[in-house]
């Protein structure tokens, strides 16, 4: 089992939030009336509520393809994404992370931090993984590299306080209802507890069907409006929404992939120096209108935002 014990323990239910019993190979809910189980697939445990679900347990242990494609981690893919200079760029996410470790270090000596759509390494992760009073739990709805478990951020599953921290980047676009996901990333936060998120706001589709929402950044600071605000702004800025404009203008003109693929290389060798721009734009406060992505750091909190509060933010951050 790639979860350790006392993670394990920490299980509940993703449909009525009982405990989990682990038999053989399902983890069975104690509750009678619920009574579900839920298999692990190559000692990963597969625990989703398919009534809330754009996926079901058997995609899993099938090992149907669900956001990622089997083509994503191919050694092909990294080959040409190594060679074709990259349009994006995230500026703040090293340093951000950085101080939620040290906040979290100072809660707990080794805090447990939930990352949701972990299958891979998200920007600034590195330092986290290799610190070693840090326990990462890494989660998602596919399974790659770094997944200990597959779970929907809709449905949790763990018991309430379990975690000392979240982190979800670039997840939030992805599901269908944000606003409950967050709620459920407030359940299992320990009173005080971190959260760390990025999410698009000038960005084009990017995920194919799995692509649904955008946040401004008072949107973003809404849907966070139960956290008390440590820390927020652009983590992507004007420069890489524009390059991102650029590509996509370019490749909407035809459906022939050969060709879409010519042009998207031509796009990123006429538009990747937008990017760097960036560094400098980051920095100024009329940059949040035009960003390509926003962050939020916060601290679980007693305390919910107004929405009169919510909009006097927007002439304080000019």
């Amino acid at each position: 089992m790639k979860l350790p014990a006392e993670v394990i323990n920490l299980l509940s239910c993703p449909v009525c939030k009982s405990k989990l019993k682990l038999q053989g190979d399902l983890f069975k809910c104690i509750n009678l009336d619920c009574n579900l189980a839920y298999p692990v697939v190559n000692d990963i445990p597969v625990l989703i509520n398919e009534k809330n679900s754009l996926f079901s347990i058997n995609d899993f242990v099938n090992s149907k393809s669900t956001y990622f494609p089997k083509s994503y981690h191919s050694r092909i893919r990294k080959i040409i994404k190594g060679i074709i200079p990259g349009i994006g760029v995230n500026i703040k996410a090293r340093q951000n992370l950085a101080k939620f470790s040290e906040l979290a270090l100072k809660q707990s000596k080794s805090p447990k931090i939930l990352v949701i759509g972990a299958s891979i390494v998200g920007p600034g992760m590195d330092s986290l993984i290799k610190n070693g009073s840090m326990q990462l739990i890494e989660s998602d709805i596919s399974f790659g590299p770094r997944t200990m478990l597959i779970s929907d951020a809709h449905d949790i599953p763990f018991d309430d306080c379990s975690f000392d921290g979240v982190i979800i980047q670039a997840v939030l676009e992805h599901v269908i209802d944000p606003y409950l996901c967050v709620s459920e990333i407030f359940r299992v936060l320990k009173n005080d507890g971190l959260v760390y998120a990025e999410t698009p706001f000038m960005q084009q589709v990017h995920g194919k069907q799995f692509d649904f929402t955008r946040f401004t950044y008072l949107g973003h600071r809404r849907l966070f409006r139960r956290f008390q605000d440590i820390s927020s702004g652009a983590v992507s800025g004007p420069g890489m929404a524009l390059a991102w404009s650029w590509r996509f203008f370019l490749t909407s003109f035809t459906k022939n992939e050969i060709i879409k693929n010519i042009l998207l290389v031509f796009a990123h060798l006429t538009s990747f120096y937008f990017k760097y721009f960036d560094y400098i734009l980051i920095r100024k406060r009329a940059a949040l209108d035009a960003a390509s992505a926003y962050y939020f750091m916060g601290r679980k909190s007693e305390e919910i935002l107004s929405d009169r509060e919510l909009i006097g933010l927007y002439n304080r951050k000019k």
